[in-house]
């Protein structure tokens, strides 16, 4: 089963330097990263800047279309036109059914901000102990969703790569 976690930290660098301790995990097969992307808020910029990590070992697992729809609905980036309002509300019901509700998308948008990055990972098979010792001394804080085997499968079909 995957996870969908959001790694907040304190500076506009701290999520691209915990996915390099990341990468390293996954080499050693202490966590299997299956899809990335990073959203990084620099000072004095009015929205964050974001990144898919679609050219790392094993990523691909979701097209960027899910991500852009994440950050949109998350920063408020616009969306290939799509009207704010009525159309948010229909996508933020449809993330849902992923177990990305109302109430992760608030506090990842409350939480990342002018100043800060964040990771959001798509993982699994994480030995937590040694994740952790790698963390030890990071500031950062984990917002994370579980998803259960029907939502993650159900994200794949939707959002994955034909």
């Amino acid at each position: 089963m995957a996870s969908l976690t959001v790694w907040k930290f304190n500076s506009p660098d701290g999520a691209k330097e915990a996915l390099t301790k990341l990468k390293e995990l996954n080499k050693q097969q202490l966590i299997v990263i299956q899809d990335a992307a990073i959203a990084s808020w620099p000072v004095g910029k009015k929205k964050p800047k974001t990144q898919q990590l679609a050219n790392m070992a094993g990523i691909g697992a979701l097209q960027g279309a899910f991500w852009g729809m994440l950050f949109g609905l998350i920063f408020f980036i616009p969306l290939f036109g799509l009207a704010v309002g009525a159309a948010m509300g229909a996508l933020t019901g449809s993330f849902a059914d992923y177990g990305i509700d109302d109430n992760f998308i608030k506090t990842v948008r409350d939480k990342v901000t002018e100043g800060t990055s964040a990771l959001f990972l798509l993982s699994s098979n994480a030995v937590m102990d040694k994740v952790q010792d790698a963390f030890k001394g990071t500031e950062m804080e984990l917002i994370q969703s579980n998803l259960s085997k029907e939502q993650e499968a159900q994200l794949q079909a939707t959002f994955g790569e034909e």
